[in-house]
């Protein structure tokens, strides 16, 4: 009954994603914005557990909830992790009606064809099982790609889509995430090639399964219409991918029925050293921004 209850909330509910998902390699830099400088933990332990904190403070904050938050992406430590005393998943989804997604990539390979794909990923079944275990509704999986490079842009959602399947067989959502990197001279190109490419492999998808998808905001407005309106896609959500909060709300405004994904534009302006009231007003403040350029469409 949950499930169903958190798929009709993915399909339809107003509002946007939290990616609470920053991983080894981006922590330090959003400890930094956070207000927290490399000398404040000794080892990854504690560099963990200080971005846990951060992770906590924002999800049980009176003003983070299912009517403006419809779900939020979790890295696997902060899954493992409690909010409040109980399971993060199971916190979110009972306390807030959040529906809980986990990040499920490992990093990067390095650049080929103009694309970085993802490593492989050892124990994912065993970690997806975790995962439907702990009350998770669907992964999260993001790979780059940095130059509109047919073959390599090919490459890249063949293993999206492999990868997806694998995600669909624990009877998880996947939340495939092929992002383009927004400075890229030919970025236009790349989501030209991008989209035909997903179109391809989405007539894969069973008939009776759906999908997600995570895309940069595109330099065409609406260009991803057709996934949004598609039978296999659940939804298509956008990341800030670098833009700053305001300019990615207003590039999101223009893309009707694409939501909000956003990490850092989240976050952005929060900070470890403000009170629980300038904590929670800078936070609300966000929040609603989010949700009016995800509902704008």
């Amino acid at each position: 009954m949950a499930r169903q209850k958190q798929a009709e909330q993915m399909r339809s509910g107003k509002g946007f994603i939290a990616a609470l998902d920053q991983s080894g390699g981006s922590t330090p830099k959003a400890l930094k914005l956070y207000g927290v400088e490399e000398g404040a933990w000794s080892d990854d332990a504690g560099m963990f557990d200080l971005i846990h904190q951060m992770r906590a403070r924002i999800a049980t904050a009176p003003v983070f909830d299912g009517k403006r938050v419809v779900g939020a992406i979790l890295f696997e430590k902060t899954m493992d992790g409690d909010f409040e005393g109980k399971p993060a998943a199971t916190y979110l989804w009972e306390e807030k009606h959040v529906v809980p997604f986990l990040k499920i990539d490992k990093g990067l390979e390095e650049e080929k064809d103009g694309v970085k794909m993802m490593k492989p990923i050892g124990g994912l079944d065993e970690l997806l099982k975790r995962a439907v275990a702990k009350g998770i509704f669907g992964t999260k999986e993001r790979s780059v790609i940095d130059a509109a490079n047919p073959k390599g842009i090919a490459a890249i959602v063949a293993q999206q889509f492999e990868l997806g399947a694998q995600v669909l067989s624990h009877g998880l959502v996947p939340i495939i995430e092929p992002e383009v990197t927004i400075s890229i001279a030919d970025k236009a190109e790349a989501e030209d090639i991008l989209l035909a490419e997903i179109l391809k492999h989405l007539d894969t998808v069973p008939a009776d399964k759906q999908v997600m998808l995570k895309l940069s905001l595109p330099t065409k407005a609406n260009l991803y219409k057709p996934l949004v309106d598609h039978p296999r896609v659940m939804r298509v959500v956008a990341l800030s991918g670098g833009y700053s909060r305001e300019d990615a709300n207003r590039l999101l405004a223009q893309n009707a029925g694409m939501i909000a994904s956003f990490s850092r534009g989240l976050t952005e302006g929060l900070s470890a050293k403000q009170s629980e009231a300038e904590f929670n007003a800078m936070l609300d403040g966000a929040i609603q921004s989010i949700y009016d350029a995800s509902v704008a469409g």
